[in-house]
């Protein structure tokens, strides 16, 4: 039929979101300082509006889209090469923010970006025809980093992601495999760090740094192997916040 859908979403001011996208590798089609702003952005066939709200609040925006793409890994890594090009590092939290790519439960492998004015753009692959929720796993750590994950990214609740690792962590008869333990360990430095607390997001990736992994198991744990690097990198300073 032809149609198609374009999200407008709301930012505070113009010029933080058009700096930002521009990292991501978009262009700047159509900009509007006054009297209302307005821009629009485009990359390929993404095609992204945005309209300044001076009373906005960016950190309480529960504003979202869905991105589908048929490269999701080439597209993360092109935004990845291009915020650390912008800011000197991968930025993992706070606004702006980009989260790892990973493979989720409803036959989707995706990855979250999170724009100045707290627009949170969910990019994804299918990697199933069945595109639902399955049965969380029945297996100890393989059920706790499910619900982790979930508690951390869908729910935005890293304080309850980093109750359910640190439980399973603790459980005196029960051990995770390497590549478990990695996981775990990385998901719980990115929610300690999400919650401020940077002693125990330090000590918990020394911890994963320390995780001994076979040549298998380093295939498979590629995507955390990445976000524990990323979150290394935050020894050096945060971007400042260009949410304003």
């Amino acid at each position: 039929m032809g149609e198609n859908t374009v999200p407008i979403l709301p930012c505070r001011t113009i010029r933080p979101i058009v700096d930002f996208y521009a990292a991501l590798g978009f262009e700047t089609t159509y900009l509007q300082k006054s009297p209302n702003p307005y821009a629009v952005v485009e990359r390929g066939d993404i095609e992204l509006r945005f309209f300044g709200m001076k009373q906005y609040e960016p950190a309480e925006s529960y504003s979202t889209c869905y991105i589908h793409t048929e490269d999701v890994d080439g597209l993360y890594e092109a935004f990845r090469a291009g915020l650390k090009a912008t800011y000197g590092r991968i930025p993992t939290r706070g606004l702006p923010r980009i989260g790892p790519l990973k493979e989720m439960s409803y036959g989707v492998r995706q990855f979250l970006v999170t724009d100045p004015g707290g627009n949170c753009l969910r990019i994804g692959q299918p990697t199933s025809g069945e595109q639902h929720h399955r049965p969380a796993p029945e297996e100890t750590f393989a059920r706790a980093l499910h619900h982790a994950s979930l508690f951390a990214d869908s729910k935005e609740d890293p304080a309850g992601a980093a109750r359910i690792i640190d439980r399973v962590l603790d459980l005196p008869d029960e051990r995770p495999t390497p590549a478990q333990l990695l996981r775990l360990l990385v998901l719980r430095a990115d929610v300690a760090g999400r919650l401020g607390d940077e002693e125990t997001a330090a000590a918990v990736l020394t911890r994963a740094e320390q995780v001994q992994l076979g040549a298998e198991e380093r295939e498979s744990a590629k995507d955390d192997l990445r976000r524990l690097a990323d979150l290394r990198d935050r020894t050096v300073p945060e971007p400042p916040d260009s949410s304003g």
